[in-house]
């Protein structure tokens, strides 16, 4: 005799659903009938738009329109520095430039009188092909670095390691870089005769003539001192030998210009060194510039200036509205002996969570969605009329970054949901929560704690699910100071936001089994 299992019948399931229903629209009918409760969550909403307005309020130094609104736009949309010192000629077509590269040195100004010699870790000098002299145009480039060997990169964000090793009088490098057509390969020698290929760059579109030729930039230097990181104005300088051109290329002397009208946010001139060009014997040129050619990232280098997630700073205020408003929702009805009612209505206790953390995460995830969606476009407004650098986001990561508030606010109040039934005390539970979310986030980012200990908090407490906020890119070619004090989250903006996430279903779960297995 053969038993055949069915799954229960389609009425049952409707009845099961609308069930559901019935006790989801109770639980919103008596959220909007208190009208504490409404107000508060209005009032979370002010909060986070008031406190993220008013945190980027400050007029730029210098006075209205003291800088610039907005950095130069690489290809692919980011902000990027481009700035360096550049001895080029024209070249039409395909062609190749090849380069003996004596020496890298480098100078930089510690702001105590004295300077520091010795070529920065990202300082870069060798040859570059780029479309035109504008800042942010497309360009490829081969180069010896200070600390990190001979690169290719090229469109700013793309970076290709070759041999490792310093360039000095006794270790030179020669470099080779070729055109043909949209592509371009980068090669390295030590002795000019035996070639390693570094890497290739593909640049669609790019003109049929170009601007082609030697270069040399630094960033500042990066110094730890007893009142923490600093960095300070440095320059770099390339000792070239004669170059060995193939193809169509401009005739007369090469031209020497400054790209950028200034070093850029990741590097300045000092007070005594400019960029420039000298004519060596031999046919030879020294190459000397300061600055990038990077994407720009955040943090102390990243000059006067906001990100998407600075004028949302204001959720932490917000926050805390909506775990109050979350915890209460639930423990009020302890108070009050509402609950019983309740239970009695719909016996099947998991439901009524249910129902209780959809209408909580669904008001709390409208109230983050719209306070974003409101503070940003007038947070980005007012900084640029002040005379702010605005950092340059995709429209897919500012979306992300609104929805992503909304998500961050509904997490948090079914956390505190959880713990308020788990706890059955509003009091504690809301400390609790606001101890578990918002303090480790304040302490993080402020940057009273050391470093680690602010990674550590990020990853495992429930205040990781800030990083769906973030949208500064890290990029290892560029220097800079990557903690959560300068808007770094050591989790992607996702995985924080899941740790979060983890933490309410957890509570939520915990709740639901206590609820089952004793009186309310």
């Amino acid at each position: 005799m053969t038993t055949t299992l069915t799954s229960r019948p389609p009425a049952t399931r409707r009845a099961e659903q609308g069930g559901f229903l019935r006790t989801l629209h109770a639980e919103w009918t008596k959220f909007r009938t208190v009208r504490g409760w409404v107000l508060a969550m209005t009032g979370a909403l002010l909060a986070t738009i008031v406190v993220g307005l008013l945190g980027t309020a400050a007029p730029a130094p210098g006075g209205r329109g003291a800088h610039s609104a907005s950095y130069p736009k690489g290809p692919g949309g980011e902000a990027v520095n481009d700035s360096f010192y550049f001895a080029r000629k024209t070249l039409t077509g395909d062609g190749a430039l090849t380069v003996h590269l004596r020496s890298l040195t480098g100078v930089a100004d510690t702001g105590t009188g004295k300077t520091a010699q010795g070529a920065q870790p990202w300082a870069k000098a060798g040859i570059i092909v780029k479309e035109n002299l504008t800042q942010g145009s497309p360009y490829a480039a081969v180069m010896a670095t200070g600390g990190h060997g001979v690169r290719m990169q090229y469109n700013y964000t793309h970076d290709t390691a070759g041999p490792p090793g310093k360039v000095s009088q006794g270790s030179p490098r020669w470099l080779r870089l070729v055109r043909s057509g949209d592509r371009l390969t980068g090669s390295t020698s030590t002795d000019g005769s035996h070639w390693t290929k570094v890497g290739h760059a593909k640049l669609p579109g790019l003109a049929r003539t170009v601007q082609a030729g030697l270069f040399a930039t630094s960033p500042e230097a990066k110094q730890d001192t007893a009142a923490g990181t600093g960095f300070s104005p440095a320059v770099a300088t390339g000792t070239f030998g004669r170059p060995a051109l193939t193809g169509d290329w401009s005739q007369g002397a090469w031209s020497g210009t400054q790209v950028g009208g200034d070093a850029g946010t990741s590097g300045s001139y000092t007070n005594t060194t400019e960029g420039g060009l000298t004519q060596t014997d031999g046919g030879g040129f020294t190459v000397t510039g300061a600055g990038d050619i990077a994407p720009v990232v955040g943090g102390p280098v990243m000059g006067v200036g906001f990100s998407v997630e600075n004028f949302l700073v204001g959720t932490f205020a917000g926050l805390i509205v909506v775990i109050a408003v979350g915890t209460v929702f639930i423990t009020g009805e302890y108070r009050g002996g509402l609950l019983r009612t309740t239970m009695a209505a719909t016996p099947l206790r998991g439901r009524v969570l249910g129902a209780k953390a959809l209408v909580a995460g669904g008001v709390a995830c409208a109230m983050g969605l719209v306070a974003a969606a409101i503070t940003v476009p007038l947070g980005e407004r007012g900084a640029r009329g002040k005379g702010f650098h605005v950092f340059p986001v995709t429209s897919a990561t500012e979306v992300r970054v609104m929805v992503g508030t909304g998500l961050l606010c509904a997490a948090a109040a079914v956390l505190a949901l959880g713990a308020g039934a788990l706890l059955r005390r509003s009091g504690t539970a809301v400390a609790l929560v606001i101890a578990s979310i918002v303090l480790p986030f304040l302490l993080a980012t402020s940057g009273v704690l050391p470093p680690g200990v602010s990674e550590w908090l990020l990853r495992v407490t429930p205040a990781a699910g800030f990083a769906i906020q973030q949208t500064l890119p890290q990029y290892s070619q560029v220097l800079s100071v990557y903690e959560p004090s300068t808007g770094y989250y050591p989790l992607a903006p996702w995985a924080g936001l899941a740790v979060l996430c983890a933490y309410a279903t957890l509570a939520l779960g915990l709740a639901v089994v206590r609820l089952r297995g004793r009186d309310v």
